[in-house]
Parts: C-alpha cells; structure tokens; sequence
C-alpha cells in the first residue's frame, strides 16, 4: 500500500510582529515540494491551507499575548487535521507560517502517537527555544511561546490544544541549535530539564554525537 503525504499549509504571521511568513506555504507549494515526494514513491495529498485570518481585520488584544484567541483557533484546526491523518495512516507535513502553529502540529501528532500507542519524541531545531509565557515575553509576540504551550506552561488555550496537557513531556524533548536567549527564558530552560544544544556545540561535536 502506497504510504500517503498530507500537505498542510498554515499561512499565519499573527504569532510575529511581522508581515511575510504566511507566504511560506505557497512558496515551498511553488518550489515543488508535491513533485519531490512524489519522486521517492510516495502519495501527496493537498487539501489547501487552514484558514487563518489576516491582522489588518483583528483587534490586537491583550498586549502580553497577541491575537492569542485567533491563534489558539488556527492551532485547533491544525489539531484536529494532524491527528486525523495520522489516525488514517497519512503522515502529515506541516507548512507555516510563524512558529506559534507548532502548538496545534505537537498537539495533533500527540494525540496520535497515544491512539496509537507508539512512544513521542520531539526535536525543536531552532535558534529561540519559544519557551515564554505571557509573564516573560518581553514582545507577547505568540511566536515566542509554542514550546512552553507543548510542555503544559502558558495560556490554557494552548497549552491545552485537544484536552492534552502537556502535549510532550520534558525529557521526550531536545532543543537544536539554540543561540539566543533572554534571561528569564534562559532559566525556563534549565528549569524545564529540556536538554539544549547550542549551534556551537554541534559545530564542535558534531551533529551524528549530540
């Protein structure tokens, strides 16, 4: 049986404090992503994108969490998608957007993995670790939050993203290539017992030893 793709676009830029990044799903769509999966014997499925409303037609809200009701309504949809391709055997590819839809793609891939019964893992490649919370943005650009959002800290509408809470646990996860940190979120991070490795550190060890 052909193994199935599920391309899902998420052209959301309410997570940052600017405009572009929602482009990012026709511009990979563009570049031939489909083609290219297909190439390795796989089938592409493409729906189209979910929904995300533009910023221009939106109220800010609260300042220490930005379009944070929007945003939770993206990742729910997000969610339900995700966790319904992986309940029919179709592997999700998710294309954003700013980083805050990873609350809703961690949420849906960990409600599958427990219907499944198969083991987590996530690896967070980045060079923030998005670790904050409304108490310690300094920007309450959402962006900066979907890790803690996946590890239960935050906003119960994302942290909370199907009833699961957290979506991940601490030592199921690993930060990739980190290289600027605030202080605070610094210390979520050593507080959280997620191991972080800088993009210093596996220059120096080596990607195949960290």
């Amino acid at each position: 049986m052909q193994t199935k793709v599920d391309i899902i676009g998420v052209p959301m830029d309410l997570g940052t404090g600017r405009r572009g990044v929602d482009m990012g799903p026709s511009a990979v769509r563009i570049a031939g992503l489909a083609e290219q999966i297909r190439a390795l014997g796989l089938r592409v499925l493409d729906h189209g994108d979910v929904k995300v409303p533009i910023p221009e037609v939106l109220e800010t809200g609260e300042s220490k969490a930005k379009y944070l009701s929007e945003i939770a309504t993206v990742c729910t949809d997000i969610y339900e998608r995700v966790r319904r391709d992986l309940t029919e055997a179709c592997m999700p590819i998710v294309i954003g957007g700013d980083h805050s839809l990873a609350a809703g793609s961690v949420a849906g891939t960990a409600a599958g993995a427990s219907t499944a019964g198969a083991p987590l893992g996530l690896i967070w490649v980045d060079a923030h670790a998005d670790m904050n919370t409304p108490e310690t943005s300094p920007s309450g650009n959402v962006h900066g939050m979907p890790l803690a959002a996946c590890l239960g800290m935050g906003p119960s509408k994302l942290a909370r993203i199907g009833g699961m809470e957290p979506s991940i646990a601490p030592e199921r996860t690993v930060l990739l290539g980190i290289r600027d940190l605030d202080e605070i979120e610094r210390q979520a991070v050593h507080d959280s017992g997620v191991p972080a490795f800088t993009m210093l550190e596996i220059d120096q060890r080596g990607l195949y030893k960290v």
